[in-house]
């Protein structure tokens, strides 16, 4: 299956997202989350294909898987076996990933055959988005290397696939720190993670651009003391700069103090839906269970 084939119409552009995945239980509950991941799914045209940016493939290079059957990856520890028992064999697209490597140029990206796959920062919110499983689906790496404008521009290189076609998702958090969890407050949040939260959103609904400049918030410390779960909003964020429009809000909320769920959308329109949260059911510790 080739992007660029002349046998059928593709539609474009393709939209957008940024999603804030929390839990992986959420991928088992249907909460007011998980309910807007749903919504998002089905308020565009079907995409010819997904790429993913998540903050669960985190390494020291830019890669991006290539194999034809990509494997679910369970990269968490300390929860329920009905969580390892969630499949989504959605087909990979070779092609697409070797069209990928050759858009983002000059960066290099390498193809991954046989190391990576579909992990649970992605197919966490695909088994709402799309439970069928049935569109193709990339991952692409998050470079540890890389600085925070580097991001922002390596996502803003991915906006000519949009034209044909692929939606683009970010999965991670706007604000992620397991050490402060508060597991009697689940559905509340920090004075500190409302101003991140708050100060994010003006940027990503305004001048996307700039997110990058987030690194420098007062609060961007505690609201991330490892990037993994920021970077990917940073490519959301270049894709909305490449087209010169803000992103708009999806769904707010916050859980356990220190999780922002914000998610935000791109030339997509999501209605707000009811109220509810998603919880950490992992018995390990928080910054030992791969949030």
């Amino acid at each position: 299956m080739s992007l660029t084939s002349d046998a059928a119409p593709v539609p474009a552009p393709a939209a957008a997202a940024f999603l804030g995945h929390g839990s992986p239980m959420n991928a088992l509950e249907t909460n007011r989350y998980t309910e807007a991941w749903q919504t998002f799914g089905l308020a565009h045209p079907r995409p010819t294909a997904i790429v993913c940016i998540s903050a669960h493939w985190y390494i020291n290079a830019t890669a991006v898987t290539a194999m034809a059957q990509p494997p679910t990856i369970h990269d968490f520890y300390g929860f329920p076996d009905e969580l390892f028992a969630v499949q989504y064999p959605a087909p990979g697209l070779p092609e697409l990933a070797g069209e990928l490597a050759e858009v983002v140029k000059p960066h290099w990206v390498g193809l991954d055959r046989d190391s990576w796959g579909i992990d649970h920062g992605t197919w966490s919110v695909l088994v709402h988005a799309f439970p069928e499983a049935d569109i193709p689906v990339v991952q692409l790496s998050i470079n540890a290397q890389l600085s925070f404008d580097d991001h922002v521009e390596l996502g803003a290189a991915l906006a000519p696939l949009r034209e044909r076609g692929v939606l683009i998702v970010g999965s991670g958090n706007v604000v992620h720190n397991l050490r402060r969890l508060d597991w009697g407050n689940p559905d509340g949040a920090y004075d500190w993670t409302r101003r991140f939260d708050d100060a994010a959103r003006e940027i990503m609904t305004t001048d996307p651009g700039r997110a990058a400049s987030l690194e420098h918030h007062p609060d961007f410390a505690l609201a991330h003391p490892t990037p993994d779960h920021f970077i990917p909003l940073l490519y959301i964020a270049g894709l909305a700069a490449a087209g010169g429009a803000p992103t708009h809000s999806l769904i707010d909320g916050c859980a356990m103090g220190s999780l922002s769920m914000a998610s935000y959308g791109l030339d997509l329109a999501a209605p707000a839906v009811a109220d509810g949260v998603g919880v950490n059911q992992s018995t390990a510790p928080p910054e030992q269970s791969n949030l």
